[in-house]
């Protein structure tokens, strides 16, 4: 199996990013991250205009920040559910995408769920998203229909190979 951090991922390895946990401390910043982000503007923005990320959900789950070499300027993070598996969340905040923090991100996640015995990840993506996860090896499964009033288009469904 080829590797899962591409050349834009090391690149950001080379540039000092490091992933790291992520801390109730990060709370505000991540849910800042995830409001901000150009990906939901239009149709999309209702659906992040009032998220959250709560310190509870920090706690319980699986939460990783890519992190700037000097560990302050926070670059994306990923959620990572483990039972059933799915990627619950993933952003990169806007003026760092294209420099190989999303596929560094999923390097990571895969580590974390091999880790962990998973086989397969789920990815519910948001429609925009969808090349990138097709690009670092996930296949297209299905596709989640809109449930309004929460999400009010459909959505594509993944898998994303750990093993």
């Amino acid at each position: 199996m080829r590797s899962s951090v591409t050349s834009s991922g090391r690149r950001a390895q080379d540039a000092g990013v490091r992933i790291r946990r992520a801390t109730v401390r990060d709370a505000k910043r991540l849910t800042r991250m995830v409001r901000t982000s150009r990906a939901y503007e239009g149709p999309y923005a209702p659906m992040v205009a009032g998220y959250r990320l709560g310190h509870d959900y920090i706690e319980t789950h699986r939460v990783f920040a890519a992190v700037a070499q000097d560990a302050e300027r926070l670059l994306g993070f990923y959620s990572l559910i483990l039972d059933p598996p799915e990627l619950d969340l993933m952003f990169v905040t806007d003026d760092a995408q294209g420099a190989g923090i999303g596929r560094l991100l999923i390097g990571h996640l895969r580590e974390e769920a091999r880790f962990s015995a998973v086989t397969g990840v789920r990815i519910v993506s948001h429609p925009p998203s969808e090349g990138f996860y097709l690009s670092v090896g996930a296949v297209r499964t299905g596709t989640v229909r809109a449930t309004p009033p929460a999400v009010m288009w459909d959505r594509p469904e993944l898998l994303l190979p750990v093993a």
